[in-house]
């Protein structure tokens, strides 16, 4: 199983390749690949009026081109789209990532996870951080883990950003057996 990165819009590069390493560093070495294609921001994904992208749209993008690529490969794989775009789900203010459970596809937006978005001086080790994490939860969705009750845990659903900052960029023990059980 391979998982790839693809930027959805225009998102730095030196950041998707920051993310794909700690990918490799919650699940193993070598699993993960930054794509050099994108996915263009679908316009019909756009709500004019909240000034966000609607977050189905867009990971039905990020499915297609996982049946894409299995196709051409011959194997299965998840590929987590990465944005630079406010994004939403129907009945939320926002979402920091959504993901088929289980699934192929996965996104996450870099929007909310800047520390200027909040005021903040900017603070590239803890965007990076913020980003790996929300990454690692969507990827963990994929894999059929629902939200964990663990405060801690990287399954822990964020409804803000300070929850996102509280947990750890690991799975606790009970998801990462159930990680284990897929994996053998």
């Amino acid at each position: 199983m391979r998982i790839y990165i693809i930027p959805i819009g225009d998102v730095d590069r030196e950041i998707l390749h920051l993310i794909r390493k700690g990918i490799e560093e919650a699940f193993y070495e070598g699993i993960c690949n930054v794509l050099n294609d994108s996915i263009e921001l679908p316009a019909e994904a756009y709500n004019g009026i909240r000034r966000q992208y609607i977050s189905e749209i867009l990971l039905s993008k990020v499915a297609e081109c996982a049946v894409k690529i299995e196709k051409e490969t011959k194997e299965s794989c998840i590929v987590l789209g990465v944005t630079d775009v406010d994004i939403y789900a129907p009945g939320m203010n926002f979402i920091f990532g959504e993901a088929q459970c289980p699934g192929k596809a996965a996104i996450i937006s870099l929007f909310r996870l800047r520390p200027e978005f909040y005021g903040e001086e900017p603070n590239k080790r803890l965007f990076v951080e913020r980003a790996v994490k929300e990454a690692i939860h969507e990827i963990g969705h994929t894999f059929g883990l629902k939200h964990c009750k663990n405060p801690y845990c990287i399954m822990y659903f964020s409804l803000h950003i300070g929850m996102t900052d509280r947990k750890s960029p690991r799975f606790c023990g009970d998801c990462a057996r159930k990680l284990k059980f897929l994996f053998s």
